[in-house]
Order: structure tokens, then sequence, then C-alpha cells
């Protein structure tokens, strides 16, 4: 039975209350307790969502769709998924930009000047299901960036991404008030007139690697260092808007006993993401960067998988796929679940360009064997040239252009 109120039990607890108060070891206690919350709030809060009962829900951050982020100006219409579509066939407003004109294209990727006989490549246009992808608009990307740092990191087909960002936007600025340097890992675009440098940064595994050295890079066996990030981290520092990739996972990871283990592609793979968000959470501001990641770019190796000849590749390929469903057997479903794993649990706005499935249809894009060969081929390469072709990396103008168009929709209109 639930005991009556009375004014003697009132007093007896109002009597505990002080006691209480006035005990300076509880006081103590209070005091050391706000001290390490204040110290500590953002890591317990890091740790809290690594408890999270339910791991695969998105963080509570990222759940708030209503929130501005930096760089935006509008939104995408809602049920307007851009990553999809098809490619449609326009003549009259591709390519945004012609090969000669851009003097920052590298020769592994200047298919014309390398005896491509056609450009039915360039004129394709990604169209989303039911909206409109944004014109990309150069001088809205410039004036964004005046006074601002714009970064790429990640492997060679970041770099390529990187260098349409720059043939896009470069014939507006005056032939004295831009430039291009190469330091080491870095290169650095500079538009003098608005203040601002677009970079690349050589990083292909994000973490420290034996592949590190931007020129010479191509090595057997592949290891990478765990918890290594900070290595070239410290390059990435006082960014804007910076942009990251990885996928090529081959190889070993060295642990800090400098022992080397085996992992998995996908283990490799989980272990490079989580370094990366780490990073961006404790370097980036989220009321004034923006942090992109670009998805796994696929190769076209085997014929066979779009029911060409067996044996073959993307050699002579001037059409696209045209299964709506394909999905090439060198794309790994795993590694972009593990992407969407990692993602959803990120206290950081992370920006994912899924650019994996429009460019599975492009066995077309690919340099092939019009590129600047860096050896000599051999008669027996000459006499079958699908043993040499490149069917990893793109021409230029071309494929990675769209990427480029989808990443400015999503820097204004997220």
């Amino acid at each position: 039975m639930k005991q009556p109120f009375t004014a003697s039990s009132s007093s007896s607890s109002s009597s505990l209350i002080r006691k209480a108060r006035l005990s300076p070891y509880l006081l103590t206690l209070l005091v050391f307790i706000v001290f390490v919350a204040i110290l500590y709030g953002e890591d317990f809060m890091c740790l809290l969502g690594q408890l999270d009962p339910n791991p695969d829900r998105p963080a509570t951050r990222t759940e708030k769709k209503w929130e501005k982020l930096p760089f935006s100006t509008g939104r995408t219409p809602e049920g307007c998924d851009l990553f999809s579509g098809r490619w449609v066939w326009d003549d009259s407003n591709r390519p945004l930009y012609e090969e000669s004109e851009c003097p920052y294209i590298q020769p592994q990727l200047t298919c014309q000047e390398h005896g491509r006989p056609e450009k039915d490549y360039q004129y394709w246009r990604w169209q989303p299901h039911g909206c409109d992808l944004p014109s990309f608009n150069a001088t809205l990307m410039l004036e964004t960036l005046r006074g601002k740092r714009m970064m790429f990191v990640g492997d060679s087909l970041n770099r390529g991404q990187y260098v349409s960002m720059v043939c896009l936007l470069h014939r507006l600025i005056p032939e004295d008030q831009k430039s291009m340097e190469t330091f080491g890992s870095l290169t650095v675009f500079t538009a003098k007139e608005y203040n601002a440098t677009i970079e690349f940064y050589w990083a292909p595994f994000l973490l420290e690697s034996n592949s590190d050295d931007a020129v010479i890079h191509r090595v057997s066996d592949r290891i990478v260092r765990r918890g290594s990030i900070n290595k070239h981290g410290k390059n990435w520092k006082g960014t804007d808007i910076i942009v990251f990739n990885t996928y090529l996972w081959q190889g070993s990871f060295e642990d800090e006993t400098r022992d080397i283990i085996e992992v998995s592609p996908e283990d490799a793979y989980r272990m490079a993401m989580k370094s990366m968000l780490r990073w961006v959470r404790k370097n980036m501001n989220r009321k004034k960067t923006r942090v992109f990641f670009t998805s796994m770019s696929p190769t076209h190796q085997k014929s066979a998988d779009w029911g060409g000849e067996p044996g073959h590749s993307c050699y002579n390929e001037t059409t696209l796929v045209d299964n709506a469903t394909y999905w090439g057997s060198d794309c790994k479903r795993s590694i972009m679940e593990v992407i969407g794993d990692e993602f959803s649990r990120s206290r950081f706005p992370i920006t994912f360009l899924n650019i994996t499935l429009l460019s599975n249809y492009r066995k077309d894009a690919h340099t092939s064997i019009y590129k600047k060969q860096w050896s000599p081929l051999t008669p027996e390469q000459i006499a079958n040239p699908v043993s040499y072709a490149d069917c990893v990396h793109w021409c230029l103008p071309g494929l990675q252009d769209t990427w480029n168009e989808l990443l400015f929709a999503k820097l204004f209109y997220p």
C-alpha cells in the first residue's frame, strides 16, 4: 500500500538531500564528470554510435535531410535519383570541350591524338529517369571556388576526373592567370585571379602503401600500412571541397608490429573507409566544407560479360552495353555494401557519387590502345591488340565529364 505523504517524511528527505549536496566527494565526482564530458564528448558520441543496437540505420545527423549543406543553393527534386537513368545521343551539346583545347590532359587519355578513328564516345549524355541533370556551369563553379581549395584524392581514375574538372573550367581563365605544377604526389592547378586551386593528391589506397610513388607505382605485391592515413592526410588539411576514391584493392596489410597480414578486398576496403571517415571527422568542418566519395569505376576486360565474343575486351568496342541490368564481373557488389555500411554510420555528411552503374554501360569509352605506351610494344602485342588494350582508364573528353556533372549537381543541389 502506497504510504501517504507526511510532513515528517518530507523533512527526512530534505535532510538527506541537504547532506548529499554538502558531500565534498559527490561535488568532486560531479565536477570530474562534467570535465570529462566536455573534453571527450565527441569521442563518447562516436563510441555510442558504434554501440548502436541497429548499426545499419543511418546516423541521426545524416537523417536530417533538411540540413543545408555548405555550397548548396537548392535541392534535387524529391524522388529524383540522378544516378539511375540512360545514355542518350546528343551531338548538339557534346562534347563539353575539345581534346585539342585542353593542354592538361595526360597522353594516357588523349585518344584522338593517339589514333582513335571515331569520336562517337564523346557524344553521349546521361539522362536520369524522371528528371534532368543540371547543366555544368563553369562560371558558377569558379566563383564558388574563389579563395578556396578543391582536392581530388586517390588513384589514376580520380586523377582522370581531376583533369576533366580542370578542362571544364580552364577556358574561362586567361592564359597568364592559370598554371599547373606537380610536387611529388601533389598536382596543383591554380586560377590566380580567383585565388583558387584545384588539386590532385596521389594516394591510391588512401593509407600509406608501397604504391605511393606518383610515377613508379606498379608493384606485384601491394602492401598497405594499417592506420597510416595521416601520412597523406596532413597534405589534405585546409581543403574546402575534397573528393576521395579508391578501389583496386589487391594486396596485404602491414600492422603495427610490421607483420604482413593477408586480407580480403572487403576487409581492406573497410579498413580504408574507417580510416578515411575518422580523418574527415577530425579534420573537416561540417559547416564550411564538403566531402565526396566516388564509387568504383568498372573495367571491361571480359567481353563475355556483355555477350561478346569470348577472349575479347573493350578493344574495338564503339557501342554501349544495351542491357539495363548489366553488372560487370569485375565490380564487386560486396564492396558497394561495405561503402553503404560504413557511410551509414558516419557522423559527418559524405556525398556519395555512385558512378558505377552508369559507367558499366560504357564499354566504348575506354582508352583501349589509343594512348601513350610507356614501353615499346612487342611483336606479339602488336599482333594481338587485346593483350595490351587499356580497359580501365577513360578517354577525355568523355565519360568522366559526366562524373563531374554529377559532382556539380550534388555540390549545389544535394
